[in-house]
């Protein structure tokens, strides 16, 4: 046996090997993971509440570029003036997606990944929380020592009353079940159901964000007086869709802006602004509606907004030869608190020159001259001396090019600015005696263009109102979701959660022995106001027992969960 013992402890090799200790050269071994075992370590923690909450936070920091930068589908005309005034850093914000932020891939992995972490999250909870509403209140304790909140008395009434006297007092607050034992009851699940509720629509919110995203439109129009709007793409100057939404299922409803209101104080401060217009619905029903600002009007399940208003000055144009060369109402966009506006009238074709024309300037509201005629300005928003002053430009439009052209800009590279004779000293005016054309037009006033380029009449000044439509059908679920996320996080925080016993025995002297105890999961100031209600109601106490009788009784661990 001795020879066996030394052959033995002289092979420590092999004994290590035969026992499967896993050991080379002292160290231990570590089994690897493996494909397997990685992908279930990525998992758990994808699926981590840590993990779900940083998911959260970086998608709201995400978020952020759509705010600091000009977005493609909101207003492409401020990206090509950010690509502009920025040139050499724009091309690299449009390579990251910051310029489309929410239809970018990196927003869209954050999104889809919180998604999913989310649903990892709250599915195996959904499962844990259903069993446990399912099983029986922890058993009673073997002692209450233990707990801090415990309570021992006799009352004068016999056990079979006091414990349907206590049951009584727990039913519709806890859960409660008679065991050899005594009572054992328990509430607050109400707290981790609100907890569920509270992520399972967060789930609901990120769901229908995505269904808003894919089935949504959103268009903008400038309609002025008078004119009608149609709800088809045409119509509307930029044009939105969802990525599934199919523009050939637009409402059919139509509109007319029949009035246009707007109040300002003396220091032309904003009061009020209201379109009227006259709806008709796809049945031919017609309805009045007014627009205000923060007061949408709903129309084929879209909100119609007032984003903005202005003026439109109502102008004719007459070539050489006096045909109406341009006719109707342009759009001049207010760049100030005053209305001092910007706006370009393009005119096609003018004969017998064949030249295009392009007039540009601004319209003054209330409009104060200077005495030397070297400038105007406008003082107040509201149109009680209104003008235009417009400079004029001959040559080529590019309109025949076939490339899109912002309305409200002049392309002027292909045109020249049109001068006339200038009296010496004029203001303004060039080497030569030439200064730039400028002309000042009041309402029903007609003005002659030099060179017999022909006649502009400034006919009448109606107004225009810049509408938004959106069409969002999770606007319903969405605001679903939120509420109920509001009423589960308000459960989860303040539903208390407490376990209950009560044992019951006859006393000596007649009379039941009651000892009870509470617990709580968490700071809760309630507990000992509960546990004495329960006692109240139990029966006429005889006395009280400061010294529970199980005191001195091991405390047994594992008796609650």
């Amino acid at each position: 046996m001795a020879r066996k013992a030394s052959a033995a402890t002289a092979d420590p090799t092999n004994l290590s090997s035969k026992a499967g200790l896993g050991q080379e050269d002292g160290a231990p071994v570590q089994p690897s993971l493996g494909l397997r075992g990685w992908l279930r370590w990525m998992w758990r923690q994808l699926t981590s509440m840590r993990v779900a909450l940083m998911l959260l936070l970086l998608l709201a920091v995400a978020a952020l570029p759509g705010s600091f930068f000009p977005q493609t589908p909101q207003d492409p005309a401020a990206v090509s003036d950010y690509h502009t005034d920025h040139p050499a850093l724009a091309p690299w914000l449009e390579r990251l997606g910051f310029f489309d932020v929410y239809s970018s891939a990196w927003f869209a992995a954050i999104y889809l990944l919180l998604f999913t972490s989310l649903i990892g999250c709250i599915v195996p909870r959904v499962a844990v929380h259903w069993r446990a509403l399912r099983s029986q209140p922890p058993r009673v304790p073997r002692s209450f020592a233990r707990f801090p909140v415990r309570d021992e008395r006799v009352v004068a009434e016999e056990p079979e009353a006091v414990e349907a006297a206590v049951l009584r007092s727990l039913k519709g607050r806890y859960r409660t079940a008679v065991t050899p034992d005594g009572i054992t009851a328990e509430r607050g699940y109400l707290r981790e159901t609100g907890n569920i509720v509270f992520h399972l629509s967060l789930v609901g919110v990120l769901l229908a964000m995505a269904a808003g995203q894919l089935f949504s439109y959103r268009g903008q129009a400038l309609v002025v007086e008078g004119e009608a709007f149609a709800n088809s793409v045409v119509d509307y100057d930029s044009f939105d869709p969802g990525t599934l939404f199919d523009p050939d299922e637009l409402e059919p409803f139509t509109f007319t802006l029949e009035k246009f209101t707007s109040a300002f104080t003396l220091d032309a401060q904003a009061r009020d602004f209201a379109a009227e217009v006259s709806v008709t619905e796809p049945d031919g029903s017609v309805r009045e509606e007014t627009i205000k600002v923060n007061h949408p009007m709903n129309a084929g399940g879209a909100n119609v907004y007032l984003s903005g208003n202005g003026y439109a000055p109502r102008l004719t144009v007459r070539d050489g030869a006096g045909e109406v060369a341009f006719s109707g109402p342009v759009p001049f966009l207010p760049e100030d608190v005053v209305y001092t506006s910007r706006g370009v009238v393009k005119v096609p074709d003018v004969s017998p020159s064949q030249e295009q024309l392009g007039l540009t300037g601004a319209f003054l509201p209330t409009a104060v001259v200077e005495p030397d005629g070297s400038g105007a300005y406008s003082v107040h928003p509201q149109p009680t001396s209104p003008l235009l002053v417009l400079t004029l430009w001959a040559g080529d439009l590019g309109l025949d090019e076939g490339v899109p052209q912002n309305v409200y800009v002049l392309d002027s590279d292909d045109m020249r600015q049109v001068y006339e004779e200038a009296p010496d000293g004029s203001p303004g005016s060039a080497e030569g005696g030439q200064k730039p054309v400028t002309l000042f037009l009041e309402p029903g006033a007609t003005v002659e263009l030099p060179e017999g380029l022909g006649t502009v009449t400034f006919e009448d000044l109606p107004r225009f109102a810049a509408l938004d439509l959106r069409y969002d059908p999770s606007l319903p679920y969405l605001l679903t979701f939120a509420v109920t996320a509001m009423l589960g996080l308000f459960g989860s925080l303040f539903v208390p959660r407490r376990r209950l016993w009560v044992r019951l025995a006859p006393a000596a002297d007649g009379g039941t022995a009651l000892s009870a105890a509470a617990l709580a999961r968490g700071d809760d100031p309630g507990l000992d106001r509960d546990l004495e209600r329960v006692l109240e109601a139990a029966g006429t106490t005889v006395h009280n027992d400061p010294t529970p009788a199980d005191a001195g009784a091991p405390a047994q661990e594992g008796t609650t969960r």
